[in-house]
């Protein structure tokens, strides 16, 4: 067989596999939300408890974008431009969450937090309730996106060494100024790719936020958990229209991914 028609043949297979476990799905969603024309589904979405956990999600997204991407600026900072002892230890452990399925990370939480738990008495006395309310939530969708920004700028910030840090070091320049002026404008796309990142997988996390919320609706629910929720009770429209917003959101998400992947590779080559 000719070398284009194994070329051909590979793009027809990946094109159909993509369109049947990716696009497929997606245009189901989209029909079958619309199935029962425009004021249904502007019902489904706009119902308070969607409204809630619409907002409940955006929180906990930015809150966890917020907490993700300096840990993760300061960590690869740290690991890429350092040497200390137990660099290795850090960079292991920036990668548990990776090893660790989302439904154990909120055990962990629960076995932590929880009344079973060392941290609950301290949380009690200073009446913080943790599990079953909005700081576990956050908690977990910390834990399970903290490596995605930290992984995206390590291996590029170790590749571009430190020469230019170490002449600006020699020339009086600050740690703050030097990261600002010289480090950061090099990893920016780096950056960025990584925050999108972690703010898709922040806005469709399902199973630890599942442990450790308790499903109290209007009170703990987020976007994926009101899905699951409608569904159980057989509104499959409703659910497939609140479905279609982290559709739309994953779509566009995808877009600005595909944007920042190109500009990163650009700037690298």
């Amino acid at each position: 067989m000719k070398r284009n028609g194994v070329q051909l043949i590979l793009i027809l297979l990946g094109a159909a596999f993509v369109f049947v476990m990716l696009i497929l799905p997606l245009i189901t969603v989209m029909t079958y939300a619309l199935r029962q024309g425009w004021e249904t589904f502007a019902e489904a979405i706009t119902d308070d408890y969607a409204v809630k956990a619409l907002k409940l999600t955006g929180f906990s997204t930015v809150i966890t974008l917020a907490v993700n991407t300096a840990f993760g600026v300061f960590a690869s900072w740290a690991i890429a431009k350092f040497a200390f002892r137990g660099k290795q230890v850090l960079t292991t452990l920036i990668d548990i969450p990776f090893s660790i399925s989302p439904i154990i990370a909120g055990l962990i939480f629960i076995l932590v937090f929880g009344r079973i738990g060392w941290a609950y008495p301290l949380t009690e006395s200073l009446g913080v309730k943790v599990v079953f309310a909005v700081p576990g939530i956050v908690l977990a969708t910390i834990f399970v996106t903290f490596p995605f920004i930290s992984r995206e700028l390590i291996p590029l910030m170790q590749a571009q060494g430190n020469e230019e840090e170490e002449a600006a070091a020699l020339m009086g320049a600050k740690g703050l100024k030097i990261y600002r002026r010289i480090t950061l404008p090099h990893i920016k796309w780096a950056l960025l790719y990584g925050v999108i990142l972690c703010t898709a997988r922040a806005m469709g996390e399902f199973g630890a936020v599942s442990v450790v919320s308790g499903h109290l609706r209007g009170k703990t629910n987020t976007l994926p958990l009101h899905v699951e929720i409608l569904f159980n009770e057989y509104k499959l429209t409703a659910a497939f229209a609140v479905s279609s917003i982290l559709v739309v959101t994953a779509i566009i998400i995808m877009i600005l991914r595909n944007i920042v992947e190109y500009k990163l590779k650009k700037e690298e080559g």
